[in-house]
């Protein structure tokens, strides 16, 4: 694991968890034993596959699995806005099944959210995965809890659109019925929340005769925090912990992780409890955080009968691993993952933009080690993009590719991108002129304003293969060149801000009502554009991503 800058944290006698395990964007994280195996389910808004998940055995090594929502069937996410899509999902597991409860937002306009929530199972996390059960559509972060008495319940924030109203009207709870794949009787508002305010995020744990109910509350920034409240009985009455929060970095710039909140607990074979949380890394105390809303764990001291702690209720970079776990060598200085496209599916550190990877526009087969992908709509499309890009997971990495295209006109690009959302991105680009000469060029997008790039066009002449690159240092951007990989790069002669791909950028706000919110982090990828639908395609021959 890494800092910031793509360095190693140091190693030491005793083995350590290094924050956050899943870096860059990966929030509202779910955790889950089975055995010997933990899974984390993380949000991935817009962008297919939808809920990526990562393995582990010992809580500190995560493998990616990919997602677990590859197909329209599972998901459709055509025409959804920024930062609408998947939020918050549930992993649980009962009767021999993993249970997966997602919910699908479809926006922000005049304080409504149009959640729909589903439920999709599966035996295991490799599937099939079951068509989705709709469930109800009345608030967002719903999860599924397993009770001893071999009932489940649905729980979920309760969202209330009437103008005036607390937006965020308590945690609700109704029966689902795992036999006939249905809810059942009434709902219940179990907890309305503390102070803080905007309470979502609900989980249920049953340990030593209390159900505890574990929710995110102050809102998804720099007050976020992780609230606990315990009952004798599931539907309450439910008792805040008098201790206040579990988790906050509220009120703490010096921590190197804030925004801590929305958490998950897990218990590991041995009875040692750990929380799973989302935290943001500003590059300065209260500044933006291109690398997004990442993955941490906390270890949680949970007595019989007590009250569940973590060391000074703040989330810290190390935290001891669960006993027994084996002393890891020291990670690398620099991590390098180069893809040549050899399989005949995207690996897993991929994602694409809003519909899934299918041949009709990623094509792994029609030139062995290549990928084509066939160009979509305009950057700003919501329903036919052609973006397959990666996490920015350090605040120094560098992404190169190798592109090969034949633009018609100026309607086809084909290039790199550092991009956060259709309204903020950098995108260095071949394209062709008026003439049909072909010219490399940069666009810039900044809060939905286009604009050429001055001086920064260079003719290509006959040239159709073209090594592309990207190169973030903290708050810099900077884009190359090379007509010749491995004889040297030159550069664009621009330097950009990085820090407009970036959440707290992204966000807007209309009087009294959000009208835009950024909760994805800064993504690096391989872009085409076919605007005149006319054939264009672009081969990439291969993609490298290197922190350091």
């Amino acid at each position: 694991m890494t800092d910031l800058d793509g360095r190693p944290i140091a190693e030491t006698a005793t083995a350590v968890i290094r924050n956050p395990v899943l870096p860059g964007f990966h929030p509202d994280p779910s955790i889950l034993r089975v055995g010997a195996d933990y899974y984390i389910a993380t949000s991935t808004f817009e962008w297919y596959p939808g809920v990526r998940v990562h393995h582990s055995t010992d809580l500190v090594s995560w493998r990616p699995l990919g997602g677990v929502l590859t197909e329209r069937r599972l998901l459709d996410l055509t025409g959804t806005a920024d930062s609408c899509g998947v939020w918050a999902p549930s992993l649980t597991y009962a009767d021999g099944l993993f249970h997966l409860v997602y919910t699908d937002v479809a926006t922000f306009a005049g304080g409504y959210w149009d959640p729909q929530n589903y439920l999709v199972t599966a035996p295991s996390m490799a599937g099939p995965w079951s068509d989705p059960v709709v469930l109800h559509g009345r608030g967002f972060d719903a999860s599924l809890f397993h009770d001893e008495d071999g009932t489940t319940w649905m729980l979920s924030m309760r969202a209330d659109w009437r103008p005036g109203r607390n937006r965020f009207a308590g945690i609700s709870a109704q029966r689902y019925d795992r036999r006939h794949r249905r809810l059942t009787g009434p709902e219940h508002v179990i907890f309305e929340g503390t102070e803080a305010g905007l309470t979502e995020a609900p989980n249920i744990y049953r340990k030593d005769g209390w159900y505890y109910l574990v929710t995110a509350e102050g809102g998804t920034t720099w007050t976020h925090q992780v609230t606990v409240a315990r009952s004798r009985r599931l539907l309450g009455d439910y008792q805040v912990d008098p201790a206040g929060p579990l988790l906050t970095s509220a009120g703490r710039p010096d921590l190197a992780l804030q925004k801590a909140g929305h958490g998950s607990l897990v218990q590991t074979p041995a009875g040692e409890w750990y929380l799973a949380h989302l935290v943001g890394r500003p590059y300065a105390p209260s500044d933006r955080c291109v690398l997004g809303r990442e993955t941490a764990l906390q270890q949680v001291d949970w007595p019989t009968g007590a009250w569940p702690r973590i060391r000074d209720g703040v989330p810290a970079e190390q935290v001891a691993a669960p006993s027994g776990t084996a002393v890891t060598s020291e990670p690398p200085a620099q991590q390098t993952d180069k893809d040549h496209f050899e399989g005949t599916t995207l690996s897993a550190a991929w994602s694409t933009l809003r519909r899934p990877a299918a041949p009709d526009w990623v094509d792994l087969a029609a030139r062995p080690s290549h990928l084509r992908i066939h160009g979509g709509q305009s950057p700003m499309a919501r329903h036919r993009p052609s973006l397959v890009a990666r996490r920015v997971t350090a605040r120094r990495c560098t992404f190169e590719a190798t592109c090969e295209s034949e633009p018609r006109s100026f309607r086809q690009l084909a290039g790199i991108t550092a991009y956060y959302n259709s309204r903020n991105w950098y995108y260095l680009h071949m394209t062709a002129d008026d003439d049909g000469g072909v010219v490399l060029d940069v666009l810039a997008c900044d809060s939905g304003r286009v604009t050429t790039v001055p001086d920064v066009r260079v003719p290509l002449g006959t040239v159709r293969r073209v090594g592309l690159r990207a190169r973030l240092d903290g708050p810099a951007l900077t884009f190359a060149w090379t007509t010749e990989p491995g004889s040297g790069w030159h550069e664009v002669g621009r330097t950009f801000d990085a820090t407009t791909l970036s959440d707290e950028y992204a966000a807007t706000a209309a009087p009294g009502e959000p009208e835009a919110w950024g909760f994805t982090g800064a993504f690096v990828g391989l872009w085409v554009q076919d605007l005149g639908a006319e054939g264009g395609y672009a081969d990439f021959d291969q993609a490298t991503y290197r922190t350091g």
